[in-house]
């Protein structure tokens, strides 16, 4: 839960050796668990939409082809 529910000191997110050294285990073995349960600790939940006024036209280049 520790990954989950707490930041580390003077960190944004946990790396498997800091979160190891905490709980005392091997960080191979933060790693399992991690991806046993999907955690990606190092991974934003926010999403931002970048303020380029020519970001419309920029995506529809690549999704679309330039012409």
């Amino acid at each position: 839960m520790r990954t989950l529910e707490e930041v580390p000191e003077g960190g944004m997110h946990w790396s498997k050796r800091e979160l190891a050294r905490q709980v005392g285990i091997l960080p191979t073995s933060v790693h399992r668990i991690w991806r046993a349960f999907g955690l990606q600790p190092w991974r934003s939940g926010e999403f931002k939409i970048s303020p380029d006024p020519l970001l419309i036209d920029k995506i529809r280049d690549v999704a679309v082809g330039a012409p």
